[in-house]
């Protein structure tokens, strides 16, 4: 099948550090590659991929010290995207709504996966306006906030079986990965850590949006000694800092679409505390690969009483629900249902609520902008 791949230009896929999106748009082009399929990676040019790759912007956008309109980049792909759409038999966007309009006016195969929070009192009457609009959620809780929506799938998130290596024992730490704001939780997770008497490292990043509630609210609660600040950790640096924790603490206070850090903790073999909110009830099985906790009290309580979870059990977890070869699987089933429609139908696939995915580098050829023509 001959797929491309839309990324956002935010971040390179894979990113160089922090960057859920482009690193799920990474793991599911390099799976299709290997499953066979033709595919086309619409990416910032420090992208690196064994499929197509062509470069939309010279540079990840959030490392480019020059750019102040990220927007016009993500035109100028749009419109490379929509000159070449008779090359592809499905186009997947990974861009929000960004394309919403001109996919309505264009008869193509297409499917958008929304990676984002949808609770934003403005989405609404977007979403109400391109119901047209086929649509994959990361998890069930994603939808909520927008049941109405074209929703033709659920496909949860997958990694490449090999990239975290189990680690059977744990080293005498919690560990915190992620984004720092004050949805996320550091602080929370800080206040178990040292109330279960459990040291605490942090690999976090902190965007500039956030600098303000670092500066005021957690830098001083990082004035102890057993809170270590790790700063931004890459891919490489991850196993061993996930792999040698007791647990993950994940103490978010907003509908989290689907967590990535959960999976890749599962992966190492490291279960999860986490607060019950958005998709934590659908990654986690309570009792078995993590504890499920309403309140802080309770996760120190869970902590404290309750037995230890099996390191064996949170990797079984991950193999059979969370790899990047049954996500990409899922990914074409989608495809082949959205491309066995008549194409003047592509944009309006109305087929049920199907719902896919519960339960329990080597560079590839680079193009450039000319090798895309209108037809």
């Amino acid at each position: 099948m001959r797929i491309a791949q839309v990324s956002p230009l935010y971040e390179s896929v894979p990113p160089a550090s922090y960057g859920g999106t482009e690193r799920v748009v990474s793991y599911l082009t390099e799976e299709l590659v290997d499953q066979g399929h033709d595919v086309t990676l619409f990416a910032s040019a420090d992208s690196v991929t064994r499929a197509r790759l062509m470069p939309m912007c010279p540079q990840a956008l959030r490392l480019s010290g020059s750019c102040r309109d990220s927007l016009s980049y993500h035109y100028l792909m749009l419109e490379a995207v929509f000159k070449a759409r008779q090359r592809f038999d499905v186009i997947h966007f990974h861009i929000d709504y960004l394309h919403f309009l001109l996919s309505r006016h264009e008869h193509l195969v297409h499917v958008t996966t929304v990676h984002g929070r949808l609770d934003l009192p403005e989405l609404a009457p977007l979403h109400h306006e391109f119901t047209d609009m086929p649509l994959v959620s990361i998890s069930d809780a994603q939808r909520d906030p927008l049941p109405d929506s074209q929703w033709v799938a659920t496909v949860y998130h997958g990694l490449p079986l090999n990239l975290y290596e189990f680690r059977p024992e744990a080293q005498n730490y919690f560990a915190f990965l992620g984004r720092v704001s004050p949805e996320k939780g550091l602080d929370r997770a800080i206040e178990i850590a040292q109330r279960t008497g459990v040291p605490l490292k942090v690999a976090a990043k902190v965007d500039r949006a956030d600098r303000e509630y670092f500066n005021e609210t957690i830098a001083p609660l990082l004035d102890s000694s057993d809170v270590t600040f790790v700063g931004e950790i890459d891919q490489a640096q991850k196993n061993d800092f996930l792999g040698n924790a007791r647990a993950l603490l994940f103490p978010i206070d907003w509908p989290e679409p689907f967590g990535l850090v959960m999976i890749e903790s599962l992966a190492c073999g490291t279960p999860v505390v986490a607060l019950s909110r958005g998709s934590v009830r659908e990654i986690l099985d309570d009792g078995e690969t993590g504890f499920m906790v309403e309140t802080v009290d309770q996760a120190v309580e869970a902590i404290a009483t309750r037995p230890p979870l099996s390191r064996q059990g949170c990797r079984g977890a991950f193999e059979r629900r969370f790899t990047a070869p049954r996500m990409a699987r899922e990914y074409v089933a989608i495809y082949e249902k959205l491309r066995a429609r008549p194409r003047e139908d592509a944009g309006a696939f109305v087929g049920g609520d199907e719902v896919i995915g519960r339960g329990h580098q080597r560079p590839g050829t680079v193009l450039h902008p000319g090798d895309f023509r209108a037809h």
